[in-house]
């Protein structure tokens, strides 16, 4: 949209029958001390309201007024100066104040911004439809002073409120007097011992019994029942005589290449000699016999022996704790 070219006279045209006029005709609450800014529309423009307002604010302030357009506050091409305004006019068509409702909050912070304490909003050339612009006005933070909804010279007047003084708050003086028994006694109430407290020797409550050594000892070991794993190196309950004998009288499972034979614990041993002596004659299909049984197959004749390294010859020693 193309600018609007707006003519105004200037202050010397403006004569004195015309001040009187312009002043007899305004409201006392438009009659302020500061700058005063005007906003205007496209609309107001072209039908002349705009420049009338103008020419008796003017008249009515001795300098000119400050012109904006709505369409730049509204697309933030502009900003106003926070508190630099004692009044501000706007002047808009019915028409407009209709699309305005969407953007109104933010053009009333604007400007409440943009005044000066007890500084006043204008709201001119308004219609009967406009009934919840005070409401609005509330919510936004002015306090509406003046609302003419009848006649030609329909208008709301709103006014910035004076910001509220909060009071410091006031600081409690510090007691720094204290009385020294009481500091005394509170010390004494946290503290571990007291002078008037007799220390006790902690010694003194052991007995003789107390101070011996405890000698380790089990309970007899019953056939049949649970017991531990094994026997103590200096086991005296005779649990490792019951071990020794089940080692010899116990009998083990042979597993052969076909079956498995149950063996006394004496026949194991000589099983075990005749198959190290035959395991050097034997020939590895898979090469894996050397690592162990987990490696070995069904058929593989170093089954039941321990690991060896290749080439090594395999010895058994009956110390072994799995024979």
């Amino acid at each position: 949209m193309a600018p609007t070219a707006i003519y105004t006279p200037s202050p010397s045209q403006i004569t004195s029958e015309v001040k009187k006029s312009l002043m007899n005709a305004s409201s006392p609450h438009e009659i302020v001390k500061g700058p005063v800014l005007a906003i205007g529309s496209l609309d107001t423009a072209q039908d002349g309201k705009y420049q009338s307002l103008l020419l008796r604010l003017d008249a009515q302030e001795g300098r000119t007024a400050e012109r904006q357009m709505l369409d730049r506050l509204i697309d933030g091409a502009i900003s106003l100066a926070p508190s630099n305004y004692t009044s501000i006019h706007v002047l808009l068509s019915p028409s407009e104040y209709t699309s305005l409702s969407p953007s109104l909050p933010s053009l009333l912070q604007q400007t409440l911004a943009g005044l000066t304490p007890l500084g006043t909003l204008h709201l001119l050339n308004l219609t009967a439809g406009f009934l919840s612009l005070p409401h609005e006005l509330n919510l936004a933070g002015f306090m509406v002073i003046e609302s003419v909804r009848d006649g030609p010279d329909a208008r709301i007047v709103a006014q910035k409120p004076l910001p509220i003084a909060t009071p410091l708050p006031s600081a409690l003086p510090i007691r720094r007097k204290t009385d020294p028994a009481k500091q005394s006694s509170k010390k004494a109430l946290w503290a571990l011992s007291s002078p008037s407290t007799p220390t006790i020797d902690a010694e003194a409550l052991l007995t003789a019994a107390d101070r011996e050594r405890p000698v380790p000892t089990c309970d007899p070991v019953i056939v049949g029942a649970p017991r531990r794993k094994k026997a103590c190196k200096n086991c005296s309950c005779g649990l490792a005589e019951l071990e020794a004998e089940e080692a010899k009288s116990g009998k083990v499972v042979l597993l052969d290449s076909d079956n498995a034979v149950e063996v006394e614990a004496g026949d194991m041993a000589k099983s075990l000699i005749a198959a190290a002596k035959a395991a050097p004659k034997a020939t590895s299909s898979c090469g894996s016999c050397f690592l162990g049984d987990a490696f070995r197959c069904a058929s593989c004749p170093y089954l039941g022996l321990p690991a060896f390294n290749p080439g090594e010859k395999v010895e058994i020693d009956f110390g072994m704790d799995d024979i």
